[in-house]
């Protein structure tokens, strides 16, 4: 007699165990489905259906496969010699609350992407790929699917493709319309391209690419400014209503910054978030050199002397806070200055300079 498979299925015991299931059925009427426990199945097919289309629109020739699998396909091929893959992630923090307080969700998906590939950007990488992460407590389909044509309008703007993502309901987590967001991105860049800020030095000079508004840090504190004066989202500021000022997505940097990487002789970049202009230019710069900046050398947009006046917050705090109307830097040499601002289709002032450090103090605004 043969040994039959370990593998093959019993027929009596699959029979019993049909048996016991179908007499568990009929034990409990009307039985619990997953909806029941606050997760609408049905909801996410409906929204898989609804950005199909958007994820066409945000990708690359690159990419293999489409939309559904179990994991994002992306084939290098021989565009890189010698790449050296960078990855970022990050959040959009409590901008989301002003977004949903507004019922504006559709810009929201541009500042996830913009704060992943900026960050990715700093070391010379052109971002490639893109994933998303949104969990909520119900799924509302709509609001989900702004939230993801704004994904996908990000990483047209950066040029990376949307290869995958996760949407998680997860009733009793979050309550009624909250939803939060994380993004991951992958870039390339040859290794003997990457930009490390080894090569700062004394005749370097800082230029200064101007950002959209308050970008994705300090809502926090934004928001209760905004209590503490009592101001409307309504109310006018420079010609237009405060809550779209604020509400404005992350620029996003990588077509105008990657035209110069390879023209031009970047030694250093540097992203401006979260600690402002205070912290994040000198992560690039080396030890024994500072940093020199001329409060005097742009004009903040106003959003941020709102900030400042209705809040009562000291210019010390905004710079550690805001971008203050800077959202990229070049560190360059200073003979390259001018002929890296005339190549940008925009103003690119030079707002500092690099110094040799005396002592701790690693930034000085003058």
């Amino acid at each position: 007699m043969n040994r039959p498979s370990v593998n093959a299925p019993n027929p009596l015991k699959s029979h019993q165990a049909n048996r016991t299931l179908q007499n568990m059925s009929d034990s409990k009427s009307p039985g619990l489905s997953y909806r029941d426990a606050g997760v609408d199945i049905d909801a996410g097919n409906a929204l898989v259906d609804r950005i199909k289309p958007l994820v066409a629109r945000a990708s690359r020739p690159e990419v293999l496969g489409g939309l559904g699998g179990f994991g994002g396909l992306f084939h290098l091929g021989e565009r890189f010699e010698d790449p050296v893959l960078v990855s970022g992630t990050d959040g959009v923090g409590t901008k989301l609350l002003l977004a949903r307080e507004m019922e504006r969700h559709d810009t929201i998906g541009i500042d996830l992407v913009a704060m992943c590939v900026n960050d990715i950007l700093v070391c010379g990488a052109e971002p490639l790929f893109f994933l998303d992460y949104f969990a909520c407590g119900k799924l509302e389909v709509d609001a989900a699917a702004d939230v993801v044509a704004g994904i996908a309008e990000g990483c047209r703007q950066a040029n990376c493709a949307l290869i995958g993502g996760e949407t998680a309901e997860m009733p009793g987590m979050y309550g009624p319309g909250e939803y939060d967001l994380a993004g991951f991105t992958v870039g390339a860049v040859e290794r003997a391209a990457l930009i490390d800020g080894s090569g700062i030095d004394e005749d370097c000079v800082v230029l200064g690419l101007s950002s959209s508004g308050p970008h994705s840090n300090g809502y926090s504190l934004i928001r209760k400014v905004i209590e503490v004066s009592g101001a409307s989202l309504d109310q006018d500021l420079a010609g237009q209503p405060l809550g779209e000022a604020l509400l404005a997505p992350t620029r996003i940097y990588v077509r105008p910054v990657l035209d110069l990487v390879g023209h031009f002789d970047i030694r250093g970049m540097a992203h401006i978030t979260g600690g402002g202009l205070t912290e994040n230019i000198v992560r690039v710069i080396p030890e024994h050199f500072a940093l020199e900046l001329d409060s005097n050398a742009w004009t903040p947009s106003p959003v941020f002397q709102w900030l400042a006046e209705a809040g009562n917050i000291e210019s010390a705090e905004m710079r550690r806070t805001f971008n203050m109307g800077i959202g990229f830097v070049l560190v360059v040499p200073a003979s390259q200055a001018a002929s890296i601002a005339e190549s940008l289709d925009e103003a690119a002032p030079i707002i500092g300079r690099i110094i040799r450090r005396e002592g701790e103090e690693r930034v000085r605004f003058v």
